[in-house]
């Protein structure tokens, strides 16, 4: 009698036999890439038309800074309720729901009249907004396979920084032609369209999708994990929010957010104030950051993925995380104390995207943690990461109106970025977060 094959030489047996394999998957990821373009196009066009907004509405720093905060804050609290909410109905509602939600609050921003108005709208804004990155993670860990998603992270997060970069140019110039009220309306439209095409053609399971074929399914399924049921228990909760690997996780994650909203609130402001730079120059510069960061995300994918195959996961994960918060700290501080601007902001650059360098990192290690759980476990690390997007723009703000300092909030990024890797030497993801004893 024939011996029984074990699930993965099965998978590998079915892949060979089952004829050519489809791509259904990458299309999923090129979605799930344009879905992270908008989330920044409408994220960064704010730190642009801020100047206008604040001489139209007659707002302060701190009131903008509190302004920019309120969307964060919004986007924290309900982060992990939306992550477990895609965890239990799926992300093609969900993430449907989320762009729907925030395009309207895109156009929304056009119509703010005061200081109050405005700051209950891009609350509002946050509130939608939440779990949008947690549910991708969540598509990820069922339509790509562990040694992929690193990869498709990365990629993921290449497109949210690649718009990111090129939006302050384009605002530069749509201010040339309307105010900034038409901005906002303009790129909230386009949210719609991506969301009528994704709950077209896209399914929770690759298996629900009539154009994967049995090879790609095969490949797919390969240490994906089976599903399971997504009740948690009280248990499965207190696990979930005391794992060390988690918490360190979080830590880690709330230096990188806190760094990285300094970069997409106030940057524009800083650059115009402490380096000089006006019009075009400053739409460039002001993109540099993030057009570097598309690189990184996309060759920090690959490094993290090709580690994990090489070395192991704690090689391929942790050790990418943090030699990468290391250097991100080293050339934030020594970019900030140059006094020659092009080279100042050149570094300071290189430094954000070595701390974007590590986001395949960061997220693969956290459903490499999470199991069937991802999108609950993730939305747990970016509630962390939120409190730091939350407190950077204030802080900022107060060093500013109280020391009239730029330099001394992006010192503190670089401070934080070396505490970012101390964390990294807590994190194991070679050990899955226990959930099913309470499921079973």
């Amino acid at each position: 009698m024939m011996n029984q094959l074990p699930d993965t030489e099965k998978a590998v047996s079915l892949s060979q036999d089952a004829g050519p394999a489809s791509r259904v998957r990458y299309r999923v990821l090129a979605l799930a890439v344009l879905l992270a373009g908008i989330t920044y196009l409408d994220r960064v066009c704010i730190s642009l038309t801020a100047p206008a907004m604040m001489r139209d509405l007659n707002l302060s720093k701190v009131e903008m800074s509190l302004v920019f905060s309120a969307f964060t804050l919004a986007y924290g609290i309900f982060e992990i309720p939306t992550g477990w909410w895609g965890d239990r109905i799926g992300t093609r509602r969900v993430l449907a729901r989320i762009v729907i939600w925030w395009s309207s609050f895109t156009i929304f921003t056009a119509g703010a009249f005061n200081y109050i108005s405005l700051l209950v709208i891009r609350f509002l804004f946050g509130a939608g907004e939440a779990g949008a990155w947690p549910n991708a993670a969540k598509t990820f860990s069922r339509w790509f396979p562990v040694t992929e998603r690193g990869t498709a992270q990365g990629i993921f997060f290449m497109g949210a920084h690649l718009a990111g970069g090129l939006t302050p140019l384009l605002v530069t110039a749509m201010l040339a032609w309307m105010q900034w009220r038409w901005v906002f309306v303009i790129f909230g439209a386009v949210g719609f369209v991506w969301a009528a095409v994704w709950f077209w053609w896209f399914r929770d399971e690759p298996e629900q999708h009539k154009a994967v074929s049995p090879a790609e399914l095969a490949h797919i399924q390969r240490g994906r994990g089976k599903m399971v049921s997504h009740h948690l228990s009280a248990a499965a909760w207190k696990r979930i929010l005391t794992n060390r690997s988690l918490l360190a996780l979080c830590l880690a994650y709330f230096t990188q957010t806190y760094g990285f909203y300094f970069f997409i609130t106030w940057m524009p402001t800083y650059l115009e104030n402490a380096r000089g730079f006006t019009s075009t120059m400053l739409g460039v510069m002001a993109g540099l950051p993030l057009v570097m960061s598309a690189a990184a995300d996309l060759f920090g994918g690959l490094t993290t993925d090709w580690a994990t195959k090489r070395f192991g996961l704690r090689v391929g994960r942790c050790g990418v995380g943090g030699i990468c918060y290391l250097v991100a700290g080293v050339l934030l501080i020594v970019g900030t104390a140059t006094q020659h601007n092009i080279t100042a902001v050149v570094l300071i650059s290189l430094a954000l995207a070595s701390s974007n360098f590590l986001l395949g990192a960061s997220w693969s290690a956290c459903t490499d943690i999470a199991g069937d759980h991802a999108g609950t476990v993730s939305a747990c690390m970016n509630t962390a990461g939120q409190v730091g997007g939350f407190l950077s723009p204030i802080v900022a703000a107060l060093f500013v109106e109280n020391y009239g300092s730029w330099s001394a909030p992006l010192y503190v990024c670089g401070a934080l970025y070396f505490l970012g890797a101390l964390c990294w030497w807590l994190v194991d993801p070679r050990q899955p977060i226990s959930l099913r004893s309470d499921q079973d």
